[in-house]
């Protein structure tokens, strides 16, 4: 147990209340106290479950999804595809975790992880996406983006670090941008991690607390708590415009990050029709936990003034499309 200087219900953005402390049990999902000995139960918040998805189970489900994901390997390898695959959301959503679990078994030599730093002085005076392409794959290859093209939308929109105009650009470009891509052969999977305001600061808690978490806190983080809502209507506005019939968006609810997980991986596996494919494992995904846009929605992204156009149904199954 580590003694913490931090509150979450609500947290201050200052993180500079006494009396919580984290214990480990569970190294994905620590267990956070109030000063009375009350674990802080924020996960359970706009969630379909009431308890998290157990450890010996989540373990049973991983190895045979990621069995699965070697055979998905293969036959993009045989077949020459090109996938991409968006790892998006709030920062403390769960993306990083995710990923490492999509690529531990994966063979390295087919399959990448993208992780861009701020752009460099030459990159600034590229067209936005230029650098994006250059990551992209080639004829057998797996690309997964730890954050995208899409940090323009949200991100630098919200933090001030593109001007209005940018923005614009940016919204008006992106659906075309992948629709290219898409009519290229491109396989595109967009995901949206989703995170529900208070189980954000208790991870923003715990990564204070947690010695092998500390490097996760950022100065953004830090700064995003007072930002909540202006994250919100970022978020809604970019679904708004880029969640297209050729190129959606799939949600997934990660406030449970094991079955976040597993959910994300089924979905991803569900779209393909790759060789040796077992339908017993791969199942149907959890509607509750992933799914279009327009059905897994947090509080107060709903509300019809901040979202006055419907973000685009999907109804087929494909690669692209929400299974």
């Amino acid at each position: 147990m580590y003694d913490s200087v931090t509150d979450v219900t609500p947290l201050p953005a200052d993180l500079l209340v006494e009396g919580y402390t984290a214990e480990f049990p569970d190294a994905d999902e620590p267990v956070l106290r109030d000063a009375d000995g009350n674990e802080v139960l924020t996960w359970q918040e706009n969630y379909p479950f009431t308890e998290r998805m157990p450890r010996p189970e989540y373990e049973r489900l991983k190895r045979l999804m990621q069995i699965e994901l070697l055979k998905l390997q293969h036959w993009v390898a045989d077949t020459g595809q090109r996938v991409v695959i968006l790892f998006e959301g709030r920062d403390a959503a769960g993306k990083g975790g995710t990923i490492k679990r999509f690529t531990e078994n994966l063979d390295p030599r087919g399959a990448r992880t993208v992780a861009l730093d701020k752009p460099t002085e030459r990159e600034r005076g590229e067209w936005y996406f230029q650098r994006y392409v250059r990551e992209l794959p080639t004829a057998g290859e797996i690309v997964l983006f730890d954050r995208s093209w899409y940090n323009r939308a949200v991100v630098e929109h919200v933090m001030g670090y593109c001007t209005q105009d940018e923005y614009d650009l940016f919204m008006k470009q992106a659906p075309e941008f992948e629709r290219m891509l898409v009519e290229d052969g491109v396989l595109l999977v967009k995901l949206w991690f989703s995170v529900s305001r208070n189980e954000q600061r208790t991870r923003f808690v715990i990564r204070q607390i947690d010695p092998v978490r500390q490097w996760k806190l950022s100065p953004n983080d830090i700064k995003s708590l007072d930002r909540w809502d202006d994250y919100t209507e970022a978020k809604v506005a970019m679904l708004r415009s880029t969640d297209t019939e050729i190129a959606p968006w799939t949600v997934v609810k990660s406030n449970d990050k094991k079955r976040a997980r597993i959910e994300a991986m089924r979905s991803v596996l569900a779209r393909f029709d790759y060789d040796d494919k077992d339908p017993d494992v791969v199942g149907i995904p959890d509607v509750r936990v992933v799914g279009p846009a327009a059905t897994l929605l947090e509080d107060g992204e709903d509300d019809t003034a901040l979202s006055p156009t419907p973000i685009a149904p999907s109804t087929e199954l494909g690669p692209g499309l929400h299974p």
